[in-house]
């Protein structure tokens, strides 16, 4: 639990666990016969032990987790493991109202009261404000880049009010990261006020994004299927990190493919380059515009620092604005299915990867967001209106409210100070 209140390790690093916990053959051979819930319950259940009983922890995932998740059949070879059934139809639905429930239990427990800071380029900052909305006992401060998320997400945040609080920066992803992280390194800050962060920097937010892996290949055991590929739509690689997770863990998986936007730090890399954050770029893809994404040195870890372990598991991709488009017009032209412009990126990675290793094994690619929420970049392409439902119909009417903020961490600081 102090993982999960603190954020970052007192090093500035980030926590891993010391220990991953193995879990024996019959429970992967066995995931087909268990629901989504209940896979939780078990992959989660090593790392509480002697923190949650299994009564609080069985009440966390099946109220965390009471929406469905999909597996679409695109070809023999090709799936998609719809992640945005949740309220706010992203994937990050997951990890935000995990969390949140955790955070629920350890406020009844304890009593405390806890800041929670989270930078986002988009769906985080959406799942966060509606996993923690008027959960006791917690502040939430978001920090998002002015005119860098799409009007859906935006809404998302911005309208809740009470212990939701959306601050809009005037600066990229990057600068919203950088001053989440130089808080909870401030010793002065962090001993007037608790902070902790639902950003995928912190471990407990990490954790549930493990869960859909293995609910995935017990889709595929339904069908009689062998080992997959997963196609990961990736930004800050908190979704992929979080499939390290579950192949360290014992899941059978064949390879991991990041698949990213022009913000191709980890591509490279992966393709034989250097790691050299820069400046990250603005795309149609935004929630992937992270130009130094921070989960990176936890897959390092995970590989004893080993690049030829990493490369040989994780193959990178990365695609324009333009074969984004395009990709979203094939795939419903071909399938006559709608994909969000991370998936599509996604999609493209499992189709190019399945033509250049010409391997029989299926691909599933994790899709991250319903497309509504990138309906004015999907319409001009497909020529179709993507219709939004009754409940998001009626937050686009609602009211916004946000405060400024300049990429400055002194005034970021002080706003928190003043708030406590």
């Amino acid at each position: 639990m102090d993982a999960l209140r603190e954020g970052l390790a007192p090093d500035g690093g980030l926590y891993l666990p010391s220990e991953m916990p193995i879990r024996n053959n019959l429970f992967w051979e066995s995931l087909h016969k268990l629901s989504f819930a209940d896979i939780a319950f078990e992959m989660a259940r090593p790392f509480l032990k002697g923190e949650l009983s299994d009564q609080d922890l069985r009440e966390i995932t099946a109220e965390a987790f009471d929406f469905p998740v999909k597996m679409v059949e695109l070809s023999q070879q090709e799936y998609i493991l719809e992640l945005f059934h949740g309220p706010t139809l992203a994937f990050k639905d997951f990890g935000a109202r995990f969390m949140a429930r955790l955070y629920s239990k350890v406020a009844q427990h304890q009593g405390e009261e806890i800041t929670i800071l989270t930078a986002t380029s988009g769906d985080t900052g959406s799942a966060v404000a509606h996993g923690f909305y008027n959960v006791p006992g917690v502040r939430v401060c978001l920090l998002f880049p002015k005119g860098k998320v799409s009007p859906l997400q935006e809404k998302q945040m911005t309208t809740l009010g009470k212990n939701i609080i959306a601050l809009e920066v005037d600066g990229v992803f990057d600068d919203c990261q950088e001053m989440v992280k130089k808080a909870f390194l401030d010793e002065e800050l962090n001993q007037k006020i608790r902070l902790s962060s639902a950003n995928s920097i912190n471990i407990a937010r990490l954790l549930p994004q493990s869960f859909y892996y293995a609910y995935a290949l017990g889709e595929l055991q339904k069908r009689g299927l062998s080992v997959p590929v997963f196609s990961v739509p990736s930004g800050n690689f908190g979704n992929l990190t979080g499939g390290l997770f579950s192949m360290k863990m014992g899941m059978p998986a064949h390879r991991f493919l990041a698949a990213t936007n022009a913000n191709d730090t980890v591509p490279v890399y992966l393709n034989g380059g250097d790691f050299t954050p820069k400046k990250s770029v603005q795309t149609i893809s935004n929630a992937m515009d992270v130009g130094n994404p921070s989960n990176f040195d936890r897959i390092l870890s995970l590989f004893d620092g080993n690049r030829e372990k990493i490369r040989k598991y994780i193959k990178g991709f990365s695609y324009s604005d333009d074969e984004t488009r395009e990709t979203i017009l094939e795939t419903y032209q071909k399938y006559d299915y709608i994909a969000c412009p991370h998936t599509a990126i996604g999609l493209r990675a499992a189709q190019e990867y399945l033509e250049r290793t010409g391997e029989r094994r299926p691909v599933v690619t994790l899709s991250t967001a319903h497309p509504v929420k990138f309906r004015e970049v999907i319409e001009p392409v497909i020529a179709k209106r993507v219709e939004p439902t009754e409940e998001l119909q009626g937050l686009m009417e609602k009211e916004s409210h946000s405060l400024p903020l300049k990429a400055d961490y002194s005034r970021f600081k002080e706003f928190l100070l003043q708030g406590k």
